[in-house]
């Protein structure tokens, strides 16, 4: 008769409830002796150090998520503050204009600007009338703060505008203060210079002082106002100064205006045909 050795998964459940008998003894006499407390304390204490860098990826991932969301809100109050801004430029240049036409002693023909050339010295501006609502050539082009230029060529419906900075342009102007005449003329360098010649050396004049149109060219209108004065020169071997002027309009932002319905006396245009004819 063999004797027979026992397996160990004979003795599977023995060795569990072994294994549980001893833990649960364990536990009572831990907790007997305040060992729970101390396993619980221990517990916290790991959870503690591992919860703080999960909670620190946590936040960082919030305000991720916030600092999208606000950029997102900046753009979109940045795009609303620049369309109010615009509407309220625009509702300033309207009641400029209208306030403009009221006080007017001509009759004005509001006009949009729909194109521009202003890339060189023969800078050009087209406006949305023609010779359908009355424009003709010659009329000047003005908005509320003083001269744009003048109509030179007409259709149906638009009209062509030669602006102040033209190196055509040549317009009688005077100095508003001391009432010196002079001739305002573009020399080309500066989109927002103009040159005042032909002005006497004993003529004072000021930096800051308004230059308009004189009326006595048979062009303009008088009082129409040009620029202000920035600087003067005097070169030396003539009598005459050089003023410089910054004009009034701003042509690469200028959109609306007026036509003045002013045309020049016929009369003055023959005399100035047979002067020149005899000289």
């Amino acid at each position: 008769m063999r004797f027979r050795l026992p397996r160990i998964s004979d003795a599977r459940d023995y060795i569990l409830t072994a294994l549980i008998l001893v833990f649960a003894i364990s536990i009572m006499i831990l907790r007997h002796d305040g060992g729970m407390q101390n396993i619980q304390k221990a517990s916290i204490t790991v959870l503690s150090y591992l919860e703080q860098p999960l909670s620190t990826i946590r936040v960082y991932r919030q305000a991720l998520n916030t600092n999208t969301y606000l950029q997102r809100q900046n753009a979109l109050l940045q795009d609303e503050i620049s369309r109010l801004r615009a509407a309220e430029r625009e509702n300033r240049i309207l009641r400029n204009l209208l306030d403009f036409r009221e006080d007017s002693e001509y009759g004005l023909l509001p006009i949009t600007i729909v194109s521009k050339d202003l890339t060189s010295l023969n800078n050009s501006l087209t406006i949305s009338a023609g010779s359908e609502q009355g424009v003709r050539t010659g009329m000047p082009i003005i908005n509320s703060d003083g001269l744009i230029g003048q109509v030179t060529v007409t259709t149906g419906r638009y009209a062509q505008v030669m602006p102040l900075i033209h190196s055509l342009s040549r317009i009688s102007a005077r100095i508003q203060e001391s009432r010196a005449y002079g001739i305002v003329s573009w020399e080309g360098n500066r989109y927002n210079e103009l040159i005042m010649q032909h002005v006497p050396e004993t003529i004072e004049a000021e930096a800051g002082q308004v230059v308009e149109t004189s009326g006595f060219s048979n062009q303009f209108p008088p009082n129409i106002p040009i620029g202000e004065i920035t600087r003067i020169e005097h070169p030396e071997g003539i009598d005459t100064q050089l003023i410089y002027i910054r004009p009034f309009v701003t042509f690469h932002t200028v959109a609306k205006g007026f036509v003045v319905e002013f045309e020049p006396d016929p009369d003055i245009e023959e005399l100035h045909e047979l002067e020149q004819e005899l000289f």
